[in-house]
């Protein structure tokens, strides 16, 4: 099924001069008024004058070649102000012998472009002798072979239409211009646009309804030329909330530097906002952008520790300023000491030695299992997204093992990894991420959570952050619970800023790069939460 949008094209300038057969697409042209033509010796190249003068919408000089001058370019012209063509281009397929004498007949083709559809037909005129010119019997039946006398053809817009596509609270996302979704807010969710866009069904040749008709001269339809009558139907649905992406764009747009956010919807893995600022350019970075994750992957270094039965959340460590660990030399970040505290705390107040300490005696592959448990090792087909959510591998030596402890060595996630991996936490289970309700998500590669035990345990650590950690500055924002993490990279010298956490149901991750320490990404985090409600 092919449907023309019209209503909102233009007639384009053109050539002077008429084209060779076959007929080029041409473009209109102010008219040299003209009342006749000059002698022709031939039929065929009278027939072949008048397509080009047709295509180049010239309705002043193709009627001139005409024997109704004054009917032809009534019915041209009436005929391009009801169809708003974007280009006609006109083929002749069948022209008289060399040696044609009494009447002869012309067949050509006729293909009306609007924008990227293309409504053809074919079509023919006889040609008759007057004295000693050739000329092209006008009938409407040339226009269109279906065309009777009093006939016309006329555009039918569509019917109005409900939006295209709608968010998780039935808000409009995409909006109807003639027969493309577009978004109603251009600034929205600018990395998803293409995917919203082909959920909806909004790309080119999709009709909603707009039709070539052909009417009598009062008005009543006789025939459907062009296009299909499209009976209206719901919207799509997206998972997005437009309440959180505003919130999402508007919270990494308030830093210079680039920003990346994804919210998550805990219970049903519905994508809630995905939102880079300008700075981090058009990559889809916040989906699949591998960092390393800094300190927020302690969720899963903690996870390795209890799994081995190394420590639970109260089972006292050691949190030195600074250690050599597996000939590494780790220290926390402003050489703080705590002494000997709980595991929790040493979590929530982000103790690289402890953690070090922690992961220096477990396997090589314990912490990509503990991190597979998170979603961190996933694979899923979003449809219209590609997404990456990180890559763990077994340390190669003690040193690497150190380092990947606290997020950095080869340790690497995504903003979107990391909002799956606090969901999981949040929900207690693993998540399937999803666009789309109707366009289910496609797993090639999935995921065992972590046991009711650790989730538990990981509950109230990620609590204890915000309440009395390195997290603080959002205990204003309701019950937020979460990770905090500073990534170095390059010489050490720079950081990025990252928070990994859940409110309710719902999930997220911020990544500020190059922010310097994970404040940066608190204070967006906490505009985030403030906006979104």
């Amino acid at each position: 099924m092919i449907i023309v949008a019209l209503a909102f094209f233009v007639l384009l300038p053109g050539k002077d001069t008429p084209a060779a057969k076959p007929v080029s697409e041409n473009k209109p042209d102010t008219v040299a008024t003209t009342t006749s033509a000059a002698p022709v010796e031939h039929p065929g190249k009278v027939a072949e004058k008048f397509l080009d003068y047709f295509a180049a919408q010239r309705f002043e000089n193709a009627a001139a070649l005409t024997d109704d001058p004054n009917a032809a370019r009534a019915q041209l012209s009436q005929v391009v102000q009801d169809l708003h063509p974007t280009s006609i281009k006109t083929t002749a397929t069948a022209l008289p012998p060399d040696t044609a004498s009494g009447q002869v007949d012309v067949q050509f083709e006729v293909a009306w472009s609007f924008d990227t559809r293309v409504w053809q037909y074919g079509s023919g005129f006889a040609m008759a002798r007057s004295g000693d010119r050739w000329l092209v019997h006008w009938a409407p039946t040339l226009v269109h072979p279906d065309l009777a006398a009093g006939d016309r053809l006329a555009f039918v817009a569509p019917p109005d239409r409900a939006p295209a596509l709608v968010d998780r609270d039935g808000k409009p996302v995409l909006g109807w211009q003639g027969a493309t979704a577009q978004p109603v807010d251009p600034a929205f969710a600018p990395l998803l646009t293409t995917a919203l866009r082909s959920a909806a069904g909004g790309g080119a040749g999709s009709g909603g309804g707009a039709r070539i008709v052909r009417r009598d001269a009062a008005g009543k339809e006789l025939e459907n030329l062009f296009g299909e009558t499209v009976v209206a139907t719901d919207p799509v649905k997206t998972t997005l909330s437009v309440r959180s992406q505003s919130a999402a764009q508007a919270a990494v747009d308030s830093v210079d530097k680039p920003a990346y956010l994804v919210a998550i919807d805990a219970p049903t893995g519905g994508i809630l906002a995905v939102a880079q600022n300008s700075a981090a350019g058009g990559a889809p970075k916040a989906l699949n952008g591998l960092f390393p994750p800094g300190s927020t992957f302690k969720v899963a270094t903690a996870t390795a520790a209890m799994a081995a039965g190394k420590a639970t959340a109260n089972t006292p460590l050691n949190c030195p300023a600074s250690a050599v660990i597996s000939t590494r030399a780790v220290h926390n970040a402003g050489n703080f000491d705590l002494g000997t505290v709980p595991l929790h705390k040493a979590f929530a107040e982000s103790c690289n030695t402890t953690f070090a300490a922690l992961a220096a005696g477990l396997p090589a592959n314990s912490l990509p299992d503990a991190a597979a448990q998170f979603g961190l090792a996933a694979d899923f087909e979003i449809p219209g997204l590609s997404t990456q959510t990180g890559h763990v591998r077994p340390a190669q030596s003690g040193p690497e093992q150190v380092e990947n402890s606290i997020g950095q060595g080869t340790v690497q996630a995504s903003p979107f990894g990391l909002a799956l991996m606090a969901a999981t936490v949040d929900k207690g289970a693993p998540v399937t991420p999803q666009l789309f309700p109707t366009k289910p998500t496609v797993v090639k590669s999935g995921y065992r959570g972590p046991s009711a035990g650790t989730v538990s345990a990981l509950r109230s650590m990620m609590r204890e952050v915000v309440t009395a950690g390195t997290g603080r500055a959002l205990a204003g924002y309701g019950p937020v619970a979460g990770k905090t993490g500073t990534a170095q990279f390059g010489d050490g010298s720079q950081a990025h800023g990252w928070f990994a956490g859940y409110r309710g149901d719902v999930a997220f991750a911020i990544l500020v790069e190059d922010g310097g320490a994970s404040s940066a990404a608190v204070a967006v985090t906490g505009r985030f939460l403030a906006a979104a409600g």
